[in-house]
């Protein structure tokens, strides 16, 4: 697909826009489109709309959430119907948008737009709010606190109230309508061409990992042998293991155990108590190791630390958190040369070096979170995990000579790494095709390219649907007073 600016271009005063195409019109929004002030009172409706980054607007009852009443007075929300543009005053800066297929209750912190004209063609419109570019440039407008997300850099809004006058006030370009068609029918084959894109490249990653699980469970349960005689292990969920092999409970290979500390905050008065303490967040779940990226420091007593303090080759066990997606019972590798103890949600394993490698009882231990045979070991109270150590430490393992330990890691290692950069490859294939995605809505929208004379084909309603990308942060639903409900 060849794209080609158009002849000729006009100055605007939208910064966000820069030069439009000379024959298209450029006003205030209040001209182009209308805020519908529809009471929800008396109740005319009990259906409630959601709306997530990931996925726009969405039925409440669909979130996963047990029902479609919210909480509070629908009475107090206001109506949004179909092919309106849903958006939350309060964090359509961090793409808090979508247009609604559905009618039914919105927050009453959101807005819903629909055509002030017969000149406007709505799906252009919710592509122009789509837009990054725009959605940067309403920051000017928000009121309220700004967050900035440490990990990825990407800004998280909180409270970040645009007011009915200033969103009334930006402005918005005004191709004809027979462009506004255009752009929003190109746009969307496009959008779902590359949605299935990352879709198959997402799948591919997951099919990757499960590859990866599989090379340490075969690696660490049957040996690299496969000539080898095998005998039965007599636990069940091991079953047969190479017959030179023991099988031995995992506590019977571990020196000792211990819990972390959290202590208190550091200051100045307690400074020679100061020391890094690792978090699960630090947890480092691909490489299964520590990441350094954002340590923390804890003020710990001095006798507190001496029977804590970590070593290379310690195992350090995820005792409370997780959830049902990624159950409690992580593990990673120590192996960094720094003064450091764990947190209390976190258990150092200290392996017997005489019995087995560090990385090998790292692997075993990978294994058993990953098939889920932490779960007897879990009890749960107040929403948290926590592992039952001394129960889940009786499990058994298959255990080889010292020497074949050493040759299964290096196999393990060798593999994965290999698994790993083919995961390195899709993922930033992800990353090329999103930034392309977001570069082409920019420039189409905007008019920096010239989408009249290409020939669009016909997108299924139900295929634009059915190809939605399910994006990592598919669970960054906002509520009824514009927060961000995030499930890690």
């Amino acid at each position: 697909m060849n794209l080609a600016a158009y002849r000729n271009y006009k100055t605007t005063e939208a910064p966000w826009l820069g030069d439009v195409p000379s024959h298209w019109e450029v006003r205030r929004l209040r001209t182009v489109l209308r805020l519908r002030n529809e009471k929800n009172s008396p109740v005319k409706t009990e259906q409630i709309l959601s709306l997530s980054i990931a996925h726009g607007v969405t039925l409440y009852s669909h979130e996963g959430r047990g029902g479609n009443k919210r909480k509070g007075d629908i009475t107090a929300y206001k109506i949004a119907h179909a092919g309106d543009i849903v958006l939350n005053s309060m964090n359509v800066i961090v793409g808090a948008v979508g247009l609604s297929r559905y009618t039914g209750a919105i927050s009453p912190v959101y807005y819903a737009l629909f055509p002030a004209t017969d000149e406007v063609d709505i799906k252009y419109y919710d592509k122009v709010f789509g837009n990054p570019a725009f959605q940067r440039y309403l920051l000017i407008y928000g009121k309220g606190i700004l967050i900035k997300k440490s990990n990825t850099g990407k800004l998280n809004t909180i409270r970040m109230k645009i007011s009915p006058d200033d969103l009334k006030g930006t402005l918005l370009p005004i191709p004809p309508k027979d462009e506004q068609q255009q752009i929003a029918r190109l746009l969307d084959w496009k959008t779902a061409q590359i949605n299935k894109f990352i879709r198959n490249k997402r799948r591919l990653i997951e099919l990757l990992k499960e590859q990866k699980q599989n090379v340490i469970n075969q690696a660490v349960t049957r040996g690299l042998d496969p000539k080898v005689n095998f005998k039965p292990s007599g636990v069940e969920w091991i079953g047969d293991i190479p017959e030179h092999w023991e099988v031995r409970r995992i506590r019977a290979c571990i020196e000792s155990y211990v819990a972390g500390i959290w202590g208190e905050e550091p200051e100045a008065r307690n400074s020679d108590e100061h020391i890094v303490c690792i978090r699960v967040a630090d947890f480092d779940m691909r490489n299964l190791s520590i990441s350094q990226a954002n340590l923390t420091i804890r003020a710990i007593p001095q006798n507190a630390q001496k029977t804590r303090l970590l070593k290379a080759g310690d195992i350090l066990m995820e005792k409370s958190g997780g959830g049902d997606a990624e159950p409690v019972g992580r593990v990673v590798y120590f192996d960094v040369n720094f003064a450091a103890v764990t947190s209390n949600f976190v258990t150092r394993l200290r392996p017997d070096l005489c019995v087995i490698k560090p990385r090998f009882l790292l692997f075993v231990l990978a294994n058993l979170q990953a098939i889920r045979r932490n779960m007897p070991s879990i009890k749960q109270t107040t929403g948290i995990q926590n592992l039952d150590e001394r129960h889940y430490l009786s499990n058994y393992l298959g255990l080889p000579t010292l020497a074949e330990q050493e040759s299964i890691v290096e196999y393990i290692d060798k593999k994965c790494a290999e698994i790993d950069q083919a995961i390195i490859r899709a993922q930033r294939e992800i990353e090329l095709m999103r930034e392309y995605r977001t570069r082409l809505i920019s420039d189409v929208v905007t008019g920096q390219v010239d989408v009249r004379g290409i020939e669009v084909p016909e997108v299924a309603e139900e295929e634009l649907l059915a190809l939605e990308e399910d994006t990592a942060d598919a669970n960054d639903v906002i509520d009824d007073e514009g927060d961000m409900d995030e499930t890690d």
